[in-house]
């Protein structure tokens, strides 16, 4: 037994194919596999009886999640998220399958002796609670009810601990000034309301729209009437307290409501922020022909939407186990490309795109600080197990974007009127330059890029992932 951790790197490797770039502790104390590699430490046969019933993402997360699986006390955790996704795209593990036949082979019965010589052989363990396993007609309005639940109804105190006092769910907007987070998320919602050209007495529709930080925004320094929507009971309730507490009930509304449900259209203008990725392939025609029925003619929409790149011709479009189980159940990327298409079939003029890759990887960095340095509460609120789901999710997307794994665009589009008119100025920078006719007490908003740094020391059984 002295050898277990050894004898397990041997089978795993001979079954790869390939040298594992993790150095491995068993919970008999030995360890094996690469000398410099991040540590992963097996609590008990249950993280590998995990492995062995669901072998690669989705069993590496179960048994993480579940607390089976730990990461080194001294080891990063973006490293260990980098060197996973590195190791599954080598050559040597393209198209392998890890199922019966392949366990039957030479390099399996390995396999199978290693892990009946460690006792991991037995029945299938529960998948840990925080596993999402939505039923109904997928997209159907009560499915998508209880997909949006599962991700936003965790709790708005969780949510206010990850996000900070902004509570903006989205990609900030980092510019060359400014001290951080709250900064840079109050430019976004700047920077949205001036594509729109929001103006004095305008009203805005914003689909999506969270815990009400941009409707509170638009009101507040823009002088518009706001319309949010958000099918999160949660999110709903606090808007609302935001919204009173603002002494803006006059002018914000905030509807428990979904967006195919809208009644009282045409609105001057549309924001969708970090929404239509909930939408999915099958009903993004009817988002976006609803959204554009819903806007006056010569009224804009803002599109901000996370893309993924696109498939090779004939590549079947594969969502990350962990994601569409444990995240975003349902959710699903398409590359900025078919967005476009689409919102233009549906009517729409498409004007502008802007990439915010680089700044939703800054502003993820910043979430898991967040998440870290508060961790204790984090686990009070949420409990260990969605704790641990956000922390890894966040810093899994942080690498993601950083590396062109998945982008995020900002997609500004017109209805345009029906002699062909857009009513946009001449030049981007004049739309840009756009500023709030309202601007009475409105913040300047500076905003730096943090240098890199490690957050404070955590419970969390692991040093906290440099930012």
């Amino acid at each position: 037994m002295a050898q277990l951790a050894g004898q397990l790197v041997d089978a795993v490797e001979g079954l790869l194919g390939t040298r594992l770039p993790f150095r491995l502790q068993a919970w008999d104390g030995s360890t094996a596999g690469a000398v410099d590699g991040p540590l992963l430490v097996l609590r008990n046969r249950q993280a590998l009886r995990r492995l062995a019933w669901a072998p690669g993402e989705l069993g590496l997360v179960r048994a993480y999640v579940s607390g089976d699986l730990e990461i080194g006390p001294d080891t990063d955790l973006y490293r260990v998220l980098a060197e996973f996704a590195h190791l599954m795209e080598r050559p040597e593990l393209q198209g392998l399958h890890l199922g019966p036949a392949e366990l039957a082979g030479p390099r399996g019965r390995a396999v199978l002796r290693a892990a009946l010589r460690a006792g991991v052989l037995g029945p299938q363990p529960p998948a840990p609670p925080e596993e999402a396993r939505p039923v109904g007609r997928l997209h159907s309005r009560g499915r998508d009810r209880a997909a949006i639940s599962h991700h936003y109804d965790v709790g708005n105190e969780f949510y206010r601990l990850v996000l900070g006092p902004s509570m903006v769910y989205s990609c900030a907007y980092w510019t060359p000034q400014g001290t951080g987070l709250e900064d840079a998320q109050a430019a976004k919602l700047d920077l949205v309301c001036r594509k729109l050209g929001l103006r004095p007495g305008m009203r805005l529709l914003d689909v999506g729209c969270g815990w009400g930080s941009l409707a509170l925004h638009a009101a507040r320094h823009y002088g518009v009437t706001v319309v949010g929507v958000s099918i999160s009971a949660e999110q709903v309730a606090l808007a609302r307290e935001r919204v009173a507490e603002a002494g803006l009930a006059g002018r914000v509304e905030i509807r428990l409501q979904d967006y195919r449900e809208i009644p009282d259209g045409p609105y001057d203008a549309i924001s969708s922020i970090g929404m239509a990725e909930h939408v999915g392939s099958e009903q993004y025609r009817v988002y976006a022909g609803g959204l554009y029925g819903l806007l006056a003619p010569g009224g804009r929409l803002l599109n901000h939407q996370i893309a993924r790149r696109p498939s090779r011709p004939g590549e079947p479009y594969v969502t990350s186990p962990f994601i569409s189980r444990y995240v975003f159940p349902d959710g699903e990327l398409a590359p900025v490309g078919s967005t476009v298409a689409l919102l233009e079939e549906a009517g729409f003029e498409v004007r502008d795109v802007e990439s915010l890759r680089e700044h939703y990887a800054l502003t993820l960095r910043e979430w898991v600080a967040n998440l870290e340095a508060n961790w204790p509460q984090a686990v009070r609120l949420a409990g260990r197990g969605r704790a641990r789901v956000w922390r890894l999710y966040m810093a899994a997307c942080a690498l993601a974007f950083e590396e062109n794994r998945i982008g995020v665009n900002q997609v500004l589009a017109v209805r345009t009127t029906p002699a062909g008119a857009s009513g946009l100025p001449a030049t981007r920078a004049q739309w840009l330059d756009h500023s709030p006719a309202t601007a009475v007490n409105s913040p300047e908003l500076h905003v730096a890029i943090p240098g890199p740094e490690e957050a404070a020391d955590t419970d969390l059984g692991d040093r906290p992932s440099v930012r």
